[in-house]
């Protein structure tokens, strides 16, 4: 995430989140694997409480457009989201469906 910038450092945290959310319920997991991923990059205060309030309250899906995601980092993304959605150990349905739209529309708009 080093090249990442700011934004999209900020973007890959609201996908992350939103992943954390698909099932309806954020583990503890789920928590620790955001937490992990927001500590290892620089996040000022402000984007740290962002992050936090995403687990609290999911981000609008409208500001989740997956063919925004720099064709460079997509790879990123997709590997972020699918270490979340696994994170407790458990898949459900709605997280391997949401998994598998968000990887069609990743690759099929590169």
């Amino acid at each position: 995430m080093n090249t990442l910038s700011r934004a999209d450092r900020l973007r890959l945290m609201k996908f992350v989140c939103s992943f954390a959310w698909t099932d309806l319920v954020v583990s503890e997991a789920e928590r620790e694997l955001v937490s992990h991923l927001a500590s290892h990059h620089d996040f000022d205060d402000a984007d740290r409480k962002q992050i936090d309030e995403w687990l609290k309250v999911p981000p609008p899906a409208e500001e989740l457009d997956p063919t925004q995601i720099p064709i460079e980092h997509r790879q990123l993304f997709l590997d972020a989201a699918r270490a979340v959605v696994q994170a407790d150990g458990r898949l459900a349905g709605e997280e391997r469906e949401q998994f598998a739209l968000f990887e069609e529309l990743v690759k099929s708009s590169s």
